[in-house]
């Protein structure tokens, strides 16, 4: 069980001082108080659970002293009520666990979903096209937006790839598993010996970066426009409305051609470079990490195969956790909680060991 007291008086000294400076809000920017009160928010919970467990625990004390008492009636409530309380200790514990587990601040954040298809031909952007579909099933399950930002089609109704922004409650906390390598076996509808073929996609999931997340400088951009191109790499607009940003400190290149206006483009390449930017820094992040946690959930390494679909059998295998599941037909409809809520208990059991080994 985890050592609570040595958390406590950090949380309750940290919130104290949260309520003194909200009690002297001249001092503050906007900024400030916003962030000030988020915090206050997220603890307030936290401390209010502290306050009852210490209160349960100090009953305690006085109820163990009661059963030395001479008096067998007094002893026979002592007993009673001690046993109800080391019930409510257990179950506020429980909370505090629960309370106390880390919480990734990117969770509540949009996202950019990205999925490009990866070995195994036209096999592969079919299964881009496959995977695009139950993501954009799945955002409707939620009642989440789906926008697509750019997407490159294949004649077979494939898809090389697409990008798109995902914005609703808690987007982020459920996809940010999704990322890796996604393996299909399937026998491809263009193969006439019905082989089973193996091909891949990569999927993406980024965090939604706003402005106040990433400062980008103008001296850090390099932003280059052409003509929009269509299949072949015929011109399909007689301007230049397509734009290609480079920001130059990390190297990461944005194009963006899917809008006839080249203000349109931008904007949206700068919201797909921001987020690639974040992403880029919780990578890093990730790694110093990983040192410490081997046995990390949803590092986001684009090249870790994290699953694999297998038709013949209508199977679905998370290799990260072990996870088997024979309802291939509901997960392609979008069905996808029987794949993400296991990956998020994972999440949360290895945090709580983590903080247990503080």
């Amino acid at each position: 069980m985890i050592n609570f007291e040595k958390q406590f008086d950090n949380i309750q000294s940290k919130f104290k001082e949260i309520e003194s400076n909200l009690n002297n809000q001249s001092n503050l920017d906007t900024e400030k108080l916003v962030k000030l009160n988020k915090e206050y928010a997220e603890l307030t919970p936290i401390v209010e659970t502290i306050k009852k467990y210490k209160k349960d625990k100090s009953e305690i004390i006085e109820l163990a002293k009661l059963l030395e008492d001479d008096d067998n009636s007094i002893k026979e409530i002592a007993e009673a009520e001690l046993k109800e309380k080391k019930k409510s200790i257990n179950a506020l514990e429980n909370d505090l666990m629960k309370l106390l587990i880390p919480r990734d601040e990117n969770d509540k954040k949009n996202s950019i979903l990205e999925i490009r298809a990866g070995t195994g031909g036209d096999e592969a952007s079919l299964f881009a096209a496959d995977l695009f579909s139950m993501y954009q099933r799945f955002s409707d399950i939620n009642n989440w937006k789906f926008e697509i930002l750019s997407i490159s089609e294949t004649g077979l109704k494939g898809i090389k790839e697409v990008i798109c922004n995902i914005s609703g409650y808690n987007v982020f906390s459920k996809l940010k598993f999704e990322s890796g390598v996604h393996r299909v076996q399937r026998v491809p509808t263009t193969e006439s010996s019905g082989r089973v073929h193996t091909s891949a996609a990569t999927v993406a999931v980024l965090p939604e970066a706003e402005e106040v997340d990433i400062n980008i400088e103008d001296k850090d951009l390099r932003i280059d426009v052409f003509r929009s191109s269509g299949p072949g790499g015929q011109s399909v607009n007689t301007t230049d409305s397509a734009v290609r940003i480079t920001h130059l400190p990390t190297g990461i290149v944005v194009s963006q051609q899917d809008e006839k206006s080249q203000h349109k483009n931008k904007a949206k390449a700068l919201k797909i470079l921001r987020s690639r930017i974040l992403d880029n820094e919780i990578q890093e992040k990730n790694k110093e990490r990983s040192a410490q946690r081997k046995n990390q959930v949803g590092s986001g390494d684009r090249s870790e195969r994290i699953r694999t679909y297998n038709f013949p059998q209508g199977r679905v295998s998370d290799h990260r956790i072990n996870l088997t599941l024979y309802n291939l037909s509901e997960i392609l409809e979008g069905n996808l909680d029987d794949l993400i809520n296991p990956l998020i208990a994972d999440e949360e059991t290895s945090k709580l060991a983590e903080l247990g080994n503080e």
